[in-house]
């Protein structure tokens, strides 16, 4: 099981060694090794033990750069955040219709599959609740994720959207709905991250109801289409205000 160890408080800056980047490779090694054992044998068997054996450090060296492996997991989880939030940044700017967007959220899911971090979300929101503290600090970790899913839908949506529905409870659904796939993935066996890709095994379900989904917000795109060349900004309200 995840165990605090003697160090600061969780969510504390890190304790500093002052021996520059030398430092700084250790904590990625520890960071790296603990995302890697808790994908492969979960949050419960994760331990500084397990933790430090992998990175080739000291137990001590997890509590000296991290004071408790519930932090360093914090760190995964933050590391993870950082590296997807950039990767789904990128694909979400780029769509113009709700069609597009499906079809974002489909390629975020499929690579969160494939690249393990779908256990890793899953696992750190069902063991958090199993340490004190940790539940409200993995949910501070989690809202930015309700802020890029309500810009996203503000983004295809014409401003009056907003007057019509309650944009941030829609992104929190989503947010939730994300999260619900993820577990049912991971139930079913496909979210480990081994070998998983885009196809068989990879979250078959989950990418099914996201094609089913992309077949309806063409059918909505299409419904705000207008004449030929005409331009259609409110082509996906209607994948807003009527689900």
């Amino acid at each position: 099981m995840a165990k605090a160890g003697p160090g600061p408080r969780m969510g504390d800056a890190a304790v500093e060694d002052g021996t520059g980047s030398r430092s700084r490779l250790t904590r990625e090694q520890i960071v790296e090794a603990a995302r890697a054992t808790l994908v492969e044998v979960g949050f419960a068997q994760t331990s500084a033990r397990a933790i430090a054996a992998r990175a080739g450090v000291s137990q001590a060296a997890v509590f000296y750069q991290f004071g408790s492996v519930p932090d360093v997991l914090l760190a995964v989880l933050d590391a993870v955040s950082e590296r997807r939030r950039a990767a789904y940044s990128a694909l979400v700017a780029d769509a113009g219709t709700l069609t597009e967007l499906v079809n974002s959220a489909r390629s975020m899911y499929a690579a969160d599959l494939a690249s393990g971090d779908v256990r890793v979300l899953v696992e750190l929101i069902a063991g958090s609740r199993t340490v004190p503290g940790m539940s409200e600090a993995v949910a501070e970790r989690l809202a930015p994720w309700q802020e890029l899913a309500a810009t996203s839908l503000r983004s295809v949506a014409p401003p009056m959207a907003s007057a019509l529905v309650d944009i941030e409870g829609v992104a929190r659904a989503i947010v939730a709905g994300f999260l619900g796939l993820e577990l049912l993935a991971m139930l079913d066996g496909d979210g480990d991250g081994a070998g998983a890709g885009d196809g068989a095994g990879a979250g078959s379900r989950g990418l099914a109801l996201f094609d089913q989904a992309a077949g309806m917000a063409r059918l909505l795109d299409s419904f705000g289409a207008g004449p030929p060349g005409a331009a259609t900004p409110g082509a996906t309200t209607l994948g807003v205000v009527r689900p």
